[in-house]
């Protein structure tokens, strides 16, 4: 086998991959997202799952990327760790559509109609109708067809390519004792499962194998074995996938590893015995196309058999393997015992609520970091805080809505409503801190600076949004409204220093001092630093709303309140104003 050869290899293998993924983004793109919504409605039973899970598997081609949605939805919160079990063993089934597809390969050129069929005839054609539709129509589901058949194309091209690359060397004698060493089983296992991790795709390494048939050298001792391998090396992408990601989707992960090892044990340790005592007749048979599609198709079907009865011993085995580490604070905080007293019950809701405010508070200063000190281990941070607030999010809201179920008074009514809109405030907070750190990301990856100007009035308007949040969060632990009345005065001067720096940004545009990229992210970064401002504000109205003096407007109307503000009648926050505008005074140009 030549350095040609091999450098044939990889184009060949590159085309398969490209094509496979070309073809599962535009699926996606056909079905416009649903298959994430299918997901998510259609679990709520365990033959649900597994039928669900191999029909999206086999529309994406691959189980790998099926499990990665599945993490993703069980990160969210959105599916249960049951109903994820049920996908992936459909996923495993569902991937193995590829492999029959591929088996056309094996069809004879006798009939003209079946050599048409071939990978070698059909690839090229597929995709020649595929990039007249992709070239011709701009936008529309024809476009997208056309992306999906010059994906399937070059999936056939790449194959073809591959077994042509790879017929000098199975031609080789040292090659065809290599493939008899496979089929030791440890070894065959190793190997399988080795290929499908660097690659990624069990689908791949399987017309990997498939392309190696064509030569004649491999057989059912050798097949079995790296097939068994090939899917526990495709468990790589959804382990990684799990990284930094929540307990239940670690587990998730695991399911998917745990059920397709004990798949390989189990058939291998059948299979081995009984050729042992009664020397199978099938075992030294020589393994083609479609062959070996079958075999991989009835090993995933047969596992799924097997350990479908027992997915909730599956479950109780991945949740004995990853503990808990520890009682999710949140849930010990909002105890539902705790809702026959509506009094308790909201003051536990509050400590939740400072400390969502607390987490988005530091997620901002995390973020503002970030645009003069990029650092990769404090964007993890945030990330992490970001998917806490997010669930302490989701379990208040919860928590207050069925509260607002009993019997409250006005008062307590008041305060079930205010801290609904705080959460939703410290949230969005949160969400804004996030855009911010896209900001920095982008700036640090394509080595954009602001100039030293720029900085500076950039830190002037991040100082007064700090301040405001300090404020807030004084005014929230202490029950204080002195300390929210502070806030809106900080909130003008946000306005009015966004507004000024727009402006000066357009003159630095013109006299070509700033370039449009650069120009870009300084409008964003103050479009989302102007929200946080906002929510600032929103979130202090509440707490005037709640300990205000009883006669204020803010009493009676929170958003007529904020208007009476920002129309000057107050002589107090003119005051104030005045006092932020100067602290917080523009750097000259």
């Amino acid at each position: 086998m030549t350095i040609r050869d091999v450098i044939t290899l990889l184009g060949a293998l590159a085309t398969f991959l490209f094509g496979m993924s070309t073809m599962t983004s535009g699926l996606e793109k056909l079905t416009s997202g649903k298959l994430a919504s299918m997901l998510e409605r259609l679990t709520d039973n365990i033959l649900k799952g597994v039928l669900l899970g191999a029909v999206v598997a086999g529309m994406v081609h691959s189980s790998a990327a099926t499990t990665v949605m599945c993490i993703g939805f069980v990160n969210a919160g959105i599916l249960q760790l049951r109903q994820a079990v049920g996908v992936i063993m459909g996923a495993n089934i569902g991937t193995t559509i590829t492999a029959q597809i591929l088996r056309l390969g094996g069809l004879s050129d006798e009939n003209l109609f079946l050599s048409l069929l071939k990978p070698e005839m059909l690839g090229p054609m597929v995709a020649f109708v595929g990039i007249l539709l992709f070239s011709f129509f701009n936008k529309g589901h024809k476009k997208t067809v056309g992306q999906i058949l010059v994906g399937l194309g070059l999936l056939f091209i790449g194959i073809k390519s591959m077994e042509q690359a790879l017929a000098p060397l199975t031609q080789l004698e040292s090659f065809q004792q290599l493939f008899i060493r496979f089929s030791n089983p440890i070894l065959g296992i190793a190997v399988g499962a080795a290929i499908t991790a660097l690659i990624q795709s069990s689908t791949a390494s399987v017309a990997i194998l498939q392309a190696l048939s064509a030569s004649g050298v491999v057989s059912f001792s050798t097949a079995m074995p790296i097939i068994m391998g090939q899917n526990i090396g495709t468990c790589i992408t959804a382990i990684l996938s799990s990284m930094g990601a929540t307990k239940n989707a670690k587990r998730t992960a695991a399911v998917h590893l745990y059920f397709n090892v004990i798949g390989t044990v189990f058939f291998l340790t059948v299979l081995y015995g009984l050729n042992a005592l009664i020397s199978l007749p099938f075992w030294n048979a020589t393994m083609d196309y479609g062959s070996i599609a079958n075999l991989h198709s009835l090993f995933n079907i047969s596992c799924t058999l097997l350990l479908l009865p027992f997915n909730r011993l599956l479950v109780r085995l991945v949740e004995l393997t990853i503990p808990d580490s520890g009682t999710d604070p949140v849930a010990t905080v909002l105890d539902p015992r705790f809702l026959s007293t509506p009094a308790v019950a909201l003051e536990r809701a509050r400590t939740v609520v400072i400390k969502m405010g607390d987490l988005a508070r530091d997620n901002y200063h995390l973020a503002v970091g970030l645009l003069s000190n990029y650092d990769e281990k404090q964007l993890e941070k945030l990330t992490e805080q970001e998917d806490t607030l997010d669930h302490m999010e989701g379990a208040l809201d919860q928590y207050l809505v069925r509260l607002s179920r009993h019997s409250l008074d006005a008062k307590n009514s008041d305060m079930v409503s205010d801290l609904l809109h705080a959460l939703s405030d410290f949230e969005r907070i949160g969400d804004y801190a996030v855009n911010l750190t896209e900001s920095a990301t982008i700036m640090h990856e394509k080595g954009l600076a602001f100039s030293p100007i720029a900085q500076r009035e950039m830190e002037t308007v991040c100082g007064a949004i700090s301040e405001a949040l300090d404020k807030v969060m004084e005014a929230y632990r202490c029950h204080d409204p002195r300390a929210a009345f502070q806030v809106e005065p900080l909130e003008e001067v946000v306005d009015l220093l966004t507004a000024t720096l727009r402006e000066r940004h357009v003159e630095r545009l013109k006299t070509g001092e700033c370039t449009v990229e650069l120009g870009t992210q300084f409008l964003e970064l103050l479009i989302n630093l102007e929200r946080i401002s906002d929510h600032c504000s929103n979130a202090a109205a509440r707490i005037l709303h709640q300990y205000g003096d009883r006669d204020s407007l803010v009493r009676e109307d929170i958003h007529s309140y904020l208007h009476h503000l920002h129309q000057g009648e107050s002589q107090q926050i003119n005051r104030l104003f005045e006092h932020a505008k100067e602290k917080y005074a523009l750097p000259t140009t």
